[in-house]
Protein backbone atom coordinates (compact mmCIF):
# COMPACT_ATOMS: atom_id res chain seq x y z
CA UNK A 1 0.00 0.00 0.00
CA UNK A 2 1.66 3.22 -1.16
CA UNK A 3 -1.00 5.79 -0.29
CA UNK A 4 -2.44 5.86 3.21
CA UNK A 5 -5.49 8.09 3.63
CA UNK A 6 -6.85 9.42 6.91
CA UNK A 7 -9.83 7.09 6.54
CA UNK A 8 -7.53 4.09 6.17
CA UNK A 9 -5.46 5.24 9.13
CA UNK A 10 -8.54 5.43 11.32
CA UNK A 11 -9.71 2.05 10.06
CA UNK A 12 -6.39 0.47 10.94
CA UNK A 13 -6.48 2.11 14.34
CA UNK A 14 -9.91 0.63 14.95
CA UNK A 15 -8.64 -2.84 14.18
CA UNK A 16 -5.53 -2.39 16.29
CA UNK A 17 -7.75 -1.57 19.25
CA UNK A 18 -8.41 -5.18 20.02
CA UNK A 19 -4.94 -6.50 20.71
CA UNK A 20 -6.73 -8.78 23.09
CA UNK A 21 -5.18 -12.17 22.63
CA UNK A 22 -1.64 -11.25 21.67
CA UNK A 23 1.41 -10.88 23.87
CA UNK A 24 2.29 -7.32 24.88
CA UNK A 25 5.60 -6.07 23.57
CA UNK A 26 7.30 -2.71 23.25
CA UNK A 27 6.74 -0.01 25.83
CA UNK A 28 7.38 -1.08 29.41
CA UNK A 29 4.52 1.08 30.67
CA UNK A 30 2.06 -1.27 28.97
CA UNK A 31 2.56 -3.94 31.62
CA UNK A 32 1.56 -3.17 35.22
CA UNK A 33 3.59 -6.15 36.41
CA UNK A 34 6.67 -4.03 35.73
CA UNK A 35 5.74 -1.70 38.57
CA UNK A 36 7.06 -2.21 42.08
CA UNK A 37 4.00 -1.57 44.24
CA UNK A 38 0.35 -2.52 43.67
CA UNK A 39 -2.35 0.16 43.93
CA UNK A 40 -3.35 1.11 47.46
CA UNK A 41 -7.00 1.33 46.44
CA UNK A 42 -8.27 -2.25 46.69
CA UNK A 43 -11.75 -1.70 45.28
CA UNK A 44 -12.28 -5.35 44.38
CA UNK A 45 -11.30 -7.16 47.56
CA UNK A 46 -13.14 -10.52 47.63
CA UNK A 47 -14.87 -9.76 44.32
CA UNK A 48 -14.71 -12.46 41.64
CA UNK A 49 -13.86 -11.33 38.12
CA UNK A 50 -14.30 -13.47 35.01
CA UNK A 51 -12.20 -12.49 31.97
CA UNK A 52 -12.03 -14.06 28.52
CA UNK A 53 -8.88 -13.83 26.43
CA UNK A 54 -6.65 -12.84 29.34
CA UNK A 55 -3.59 -14.84 28.42
CA UNK A 56 -2.05 -11.69 26.94
CA UNK A 57 -2.78 -8.19 25.64
CA UNK A 58 -5.52 -6.05 27.16
CA UNK A 59 -7.01 -9.06 28.94
CA UNK A 60 -3.74 -9.91 30.65
CA UNK A 61 -3.16 -6.37 31.89
CA UNK A 62 -6.75 -6.10 33.10
CA UNK A 63 -6.46 -9.41 34.96
CA UNK A 64 -3.25 -8.25 36.63
CA UNK A 65 -4.77 -4.94 37.65
CA UNK A 66 -7.96 -6.46 39.05
CA UNK A 67 -5.82 -8.85 41.09
CA UNK A 68 -3.66 -5.99 42.37
CA UNK A 69 -6.83 -4.37 43.67
CA UNK A 70 -7.90 -7.47 45.57
CA UNK A 71 -10.01 -9.25 43.00
CA UNK A 72 -10.10 -13.01 42.51
CA UNK A 73 -9.57 -13.42 38.79
CA UNK A 74 -10.77 -16.44 36.83
CA UNK A 75 -9.70 -16.22 33.21
CA UNK A 76 -9.48 -18.20 30.00
CA UNK A 77 -7.60 -18.33 26.74
CA UNK A 78 -6.72 -20.98 24.20
CA UNK A 79 -2.97 -21.05 24.85
CA UNK A 80 -2.41 -23.02 28.04
CA UNK A 81 1.27 -22.16 28.34
CA UNK A 82 0.53 -18.44 28.37
CA UNK A 83 -2.43 -18.87 30.70
CA UNK A 84 -0.39 -20.74 33.25
CA UNK A 85 2.34 -18.13 32.98
CA UNK A 86 -0.08 -15.25 33.65
CA UNK A 87 -1.59 -17.13 36.60
CA UNK A 88 1.86 -17.68 38.09
CA UNK A 89 2.85 -14.05 37.60
CA UNK A 90 -0.26 -12.82 39.39
CA UNK A 91 0.15 -15.26 42.26
CA UNK A 92 3.86 -14.45 42.61
CA UNK A 93 2.88 -10.84 43.24
CA UNK A 94 0.39 -11.79 45.94
CA UNK A 95 -2.74 -11.79 43.79
CA UNK A 96 -5.37 -14.46 43.32
CA UNK A 97 -5.96 -15.88 39.84
CA UNK A 98 -6.95 -19.13 38.18
CA UNK A 99 -6.50 -20.00 34.53
CA UNK A 100 -8.79 -22.39 32.65
CA UNK A 101 -8.28 -23.28 29.01
CA UNK A 102 -11.39 -22.45 26.99
CA UNK A 103 -12.33 -21.29 23.50
CA UNK A 104 -14.99 -18.57 23.47
CA UNK A 105 -16.40 -19.94 20.19
CA UNK A 106 -17.35 -23.22 21.88
CA UNK A 107 -20.58 -23.19 23.88
CA UNK A 108 -19.73 -26.28 25.92
CA UNK A 109 -16.34 -24.87 26.86
CA UNK A 110 -17.78 -21.47 27.75
CA UNK A 111 -20.42 -23.03 29.95
CA UNK A 112 -17.73 -25.11 31.64
CA UNK A 113 -15.56 -22.01 32.05
CA UNK A 114 -18.26 -20.11 33.93
CA UNK A 115 -19.17 -23.16 36.00
CA UNK A 116 -15.49 -23.63 36.80
CA UNK A 117 -15.38 -20.10 38.19
CA UNK A 118 -18.38 -20.76 40.44
CA UNK A 119 -16.90 -24.04 41.61
CA UNK A 120 -13.58 -22.38 42.42
CA UNK A 121 -14.76 -19.13 44.02
CA UNK A 122 -18.45 -19.62 44.79
CA UNK A 123 -19.75 -16.47 43.12
CA UNK A 124 -19.32 -14.04 40.24
CA UNK A 125 -19.28 -10.24 40.47
CA UNK A 126 -17.79 -8.97 37.20
CA UNK A 127 -17.54 -10.41 33.69
CA UNK A 128 -15.20 -8.82 31.16
CA UNK A 129 -15.89 -10.32 27.73
CA UNK A 130 -12.63 -9.34 26.15
CA UNK A 131 -11.48 -12.04 23.72
CA UNK A 132 -11.35 -11.08 20.06
CA UNK A 133 -9.49 -11.47 16.80
CA UNK A 134 -8.93 -9.81 13.43
CA UNK A 135 -7.81 -10.61 9.88
CA UNK A 136 -5.90 -8.60 7.25
CA UNK A 137 -7.95 -5.98 5.36
CA UNK A 138 -9.90 -7.32 2.38
CA UNK A 139 -12.70 -5.86 0.21
CA UNK A 140 -16.07 -7.55 0.66
CA UNK A 141 -16.04 -9.26 -2.74
CA UNK A 142 -12.66 -10.80 -1.98
CA UNK A 143 -13.33 -11.68 1.66
CA UNK A 144 -12.74 -15.25 2.74
CA UNK A 145 -15.96 -16.79 4.06
CA UNK A 146 -14.18 -18.91 6.67
CA UNK A 147 -12.40 -15.83 8.01
CA UNK A 148 -15.68 -13.91 8.15
CA UNK A 149 -17.32 -16.76 10.05
CA UNK A 150 -14.42 -16.96 12.48
CA UNK A 151 -14.62 -13.22 13.19
CA UNK A 152 -18.34 -13.46 13.90
CA UNK A 153 -17.90 -16.60 16.01
CA UNK A 154 -15.04 -15.22 18.07
CA UNK A 155 -15.94 -11.56 18.44
CA UNK A 156 -19.74 -11.74 18.54
CA UNK A 157 -20.75 -15.30 19.44
CA UNK A 158 -18.01 -15.38 22.09
CA UNK A 159 -19.48 -12.32 23.81
CA UNK A 160 -22.99 -13.74 23.52
CA UNK A 161 -21.91 -17.00 25.15
CA UNK A 162 -20.02 -15.14 27.86
CA UNK A 163 -23.10 -13.15 28.77
CA UNK A 164 -25.48 -16.11 28.43
CA UNK A 165 -23.67 -18.24 30.98
CA UNK A 166 -22.55 -15.47 33.33
CA UNK A 167 -25.85 -13.59 33.67
CA UNK A 168 -27.62 -16.07 36.00
CA UNK A 169 -24.74 -15.78 38.47
CA UNK A 170 -24.38 -12.02 38.12
CA UNK A 171 -28.06 -11.55 38.92
CA UNK A 172 -27.40 -13.06 42.34
CA UNK A 173 -24.64 -10.56 43.13
CA UNK A 174 -26.08 -7.58 41.21
CA UNK A 175 -22.86 -7.58 39.26
CA UNK A 176 -21.51 -5.94 36.14
CA UNK A 177 -20.65 -6.91 32.58
CA UNK A 178 -18.15 -5.06 30.41
CA UNK A 179 -17.85 -6.10 26.77
CA UNK A 180 -14.96 -5.16 24.50
CA UNK A 181 -15.86 -3.81 21.07
CA UNK A 182 -14.01 -1.21 18.96
CA UNK A 183 -14.53 2.14 17.32
CA UNK A 184 -14.79 -0.02 14.21
CA UNK A 185 -18.05 -1.35 15.60
CA UNK A 186 -19.89 1.97 15.26
CA UNK A 187 -18.07 3.62 12.36
CA UNK A 188 -18.11 2.09 8.90
CA UNK A 189 -14.63 1.56 7.50
CA UNK A 190 -13.59 -0.13 4.25
CA UNK A 191 -12.06 -3.58 4.01
CA UNK A 192 -12.97 -4.88 7.49
CA UNK A 193 -16.51 -6.13 6.95
CA UNK A 194 -16.32 -9.13 9.30
CA UNK A 195 -14.45 -7.28 12.02
CA UNK A 196 -16.75 -4.24 11.89
CA UNK A 197 -19.91 -6.33 11.77
CA UNK A 198 -18.82 -8.47 14.72
CA UNK A 199 -17.94 -5.45 16.84
CA UNK A 200 -21.21 -3.72 15.91
CA UNK A 201 -22.99 -6.83 17.16
CA UNK A 202 -21.14 -6.58 20.48
CA UNK A 203 -22.28 -2.98 20.94
CA UNK A 204 -25.89 -3.83 20.11
CA UNK A 205 -25.94 -6.93 22.32
CA UNK A 206 -24.65 -4.81 25.18
CA UNK A 207 -27.50 -2.34 24.86
CA UNK A 208 -30.02 -5.16 24.63
CA UNK A 209 -28.63 -6.87 27.74
CA UNK A 210 -28.76 -3.60 29.65
CA UNK A 211 -32.44 -3.29 28.72
CA UNK A 212 -33.26 -6.85 29.69
CA UNK A 213 -31.35 -7.02 32.98
CA UNK A 214 -31.17 -3.38 34.04
CA UNK A 215 -32.76 -3.98 37.44
CA UNK A 216 -30.00 -6.30 38.58
CA UNK A 217 -26.95 -6.09 36.29
CA UNK A 218 -25.06 -3.16 34.81
CA UNK A 219 -23.91 -3.85 31.25
CA UNK A 220 -21.56 -1.54 29.34
CA UNK A 221 -19.23 -1.76 26.36
CA UNK A 222 -15.87 -0.19 25.64
CA UNK A 223 -14.84 0.80 22.11
CA UNK A 224 -11.08 1.36 22.03
CA UNK A 225 -9.04 2.97 19.31
CA UNK A 226 -5.47 1.84 18.69
CA UNK A 227 -3.81 0.07 21.63
CA UNK A 228 -0.14 -0.85 21.95
CA UNK A 229 -0.12 -4.63 21.62
CA UNK A 230 1.38 -6.89 18.95
CA UNK A 231 -1.88 -6.47 17.05
CA UNK A 232 -0.73 -2.89 16.60
CA UNK A 233 2.45 -4.19 14.98
CA UNK A 234 0.42 -6.55 12.81
CA UNK A 235 -1.82 -3.70 11.67
CA UNK A 236 1.20 -1.67 10.61
CA UNK A 237 2.40 -4.62 8.58
CA UNK A 238 -0.97 -5.52 7.05
CA UNK A 239 -1.89 -1.94 6.17
CA UNK A 240 1.60 -0.88 5.17
CA UNK A 241 1.57 2.02 7.62
CA UNK A 242 4.01 3.41 10.14
CA UNK A 243 3.09 4.11 13.76
CA UNK A 244 3.41 7.82 13.00
CA UNK A 245 0.80 7.51 10.27
CA UNK A 246 -1.54 5.54 12.49
CA UNK A 247 -1.41 7.89 15.45
CA UNK A 248 -1.77 10.98 13.25
CA UNK A 249 -5.51 10.31 13.10
CA UNK A 250 -5.84 10.51 16.89
CA UNK A 251 -6.14 13.96 18.50
CA UNK A 252 -3.78 12.90 21.30
CA UNK A 253 -1.23 11.87 18.66
CA UNK A 254 -0.25 8.65 20.40
CA UNK A 255 -1.27 5.03 20.72
CA UNK A 256 -3.20 3.95 23.81
CA UNK A 257 -1.72 1.66 26.46
CA UNK A 258 -3.40 -1.52 27.74
CA UNK A 259 -3.24 -0.07 31.26
CA UNK A 260 -5.47 2.78 30.13
CA UNK A 261 -8.07 0.34 28.84
CA UNK A 262 -7.85 -1.68 32.07
CA UNK A 263 -8.52 1.43 34.16
CA UNK A 264 -11.66 2.18 32.17
CA UNK A 265 -12.88 -1.41 32.55
CA UNK A 266 -12.29 -1.31 36.29
CA UNK A 267 -14.14 1.97 36.68
CA UNK A 268 -17.14 0.51 34.87
CA UNK A 269 -16.96 -2.55 37.13
CA UNK A 270 -16.70 -0.49 40.31
CA UNK A 271 -19.27 1.18 42.56
CA UNK A 272 -18.14 4.51 41.11
CA UNK A 273 -20.19 3.62 38.01
CA UNK A 274 -23.23 2.46 39.98
CA UNK A 275 -25.72 4.40 37.80
CA UNK A 276 -24.05 3.67 34.46
CA UNK A 277 -25.51 0.98 32.20
CA UNK A 278 -26.18 0.44 28.52
CA UNK A 279 -23.42 2.86 27.53
CA UNK A 280 -20.70 2.70 24.91
CA UNK A 281 -17.38 4.18 26.03
CA UNK A 282 -15.01 5.22 23.27
CA UNK A 283 -11.38 5.09 24.38
CA UNK A 284 -9.72 6.51 21.30
CA UNK A 285 -7.37 9.30 22.25
CA UNK A 286 -9.67 12.23 21.69
CA UNK A 287 -12.79 11.54 19.73
CA UNK A 288 -12.50 9.45 16.57
CA UNK A 289 -15.94 8.09 17.36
Amino acid sequence: MTEFTRRQIVTAGAIAATGLTTTIVGKAAANPSDKEAPPSNRRFTDKVILITGATSGIGKVTAQTFAQEGGKVFFCGRRANLGQQVESEIRDRGGEATYMQADVRNAKQMKGFVEGCITKYGRLDVAFNNAGTDYPPTPIADADIAEFDDLMNTNARGVFLGMKYAIPHLIKTKGAIINNASIGGHRAFPNIVGYGASKAAVIHMTKMAAQEYGKTIRVNVIAPGGVDTPMWDRVQRDWGATEEQLVSAYPMQRVGQPEEIAKAVMWLASDSASYVSGMRFDIDGGGLG
